[in-house]
């Protein structure tokens, strides 16, 4: 189960964040502001971080600079420049509020699926996979090696 760390200062939306990634089968952990982040991951694991940008403390890009993680930045601050400067920070994804939660858990997905391909270094495409550290491809049961170049 993939673990997702969500700091919000709101807690209406920190809440409401909790309930929908924990319905589809996330485990999710609350703080408030970006020092209690820090906290979190000194002590724990997690897959992915879901960041407001302005809050107490610490804020979302302060957050995102100290880590050079992936994560998703979710703030009010909707401008090309703040967009720019999320980016900047290390994020991989930024969403401006009010958020669409239906649209939170497709990107969710999608960043987590990404890492896993990296970690994992394959690609699978149905019944295709392609396996990066032996360049081979496995399809419908036949493995065939690719050549280097």
């Amino acid at each position: 189960m993939f673990k997702i760390l969500i700091a919000e200062d709101d807690i209406e939306l920190r809440q409401l964040f909790y309930r929908v990634l924990t319905f589809h089968g996330y485990s999710a952990i609350c703080v408030s502001d970006g020092k209690e982040a820090l906290d979190v991951l000194d002590k724990e694991y997690v897959d992915l971080i879901i960041s407001d940008i302005m809050m107490p403390n610490m804020n979302g890009y302060e957050l995102a600079s100290s880590l050079r993680e992936s994560g998703i930045p979710i703030t009010a601050k909707d401008s090309f420049v703040d967009m720019q400067i999320g980016f900047a920070s290390g994020t991989d994804d930024y969403m401006v509020k009010p958020v669409n939660v239906n649209e939170m858990v497709l990107r969710v997905g999608a960043l987590l699926r990404r890492a896993q391909m990296i970690s994992d270094r394959r690609q699978t495409i149905g019944n295709t996979v392609l396996e990066y550290d032996s360049m081979t491809v496995t399809a419908n049961g036949k493995s065939m090696v690719l050549p280097q170049k």
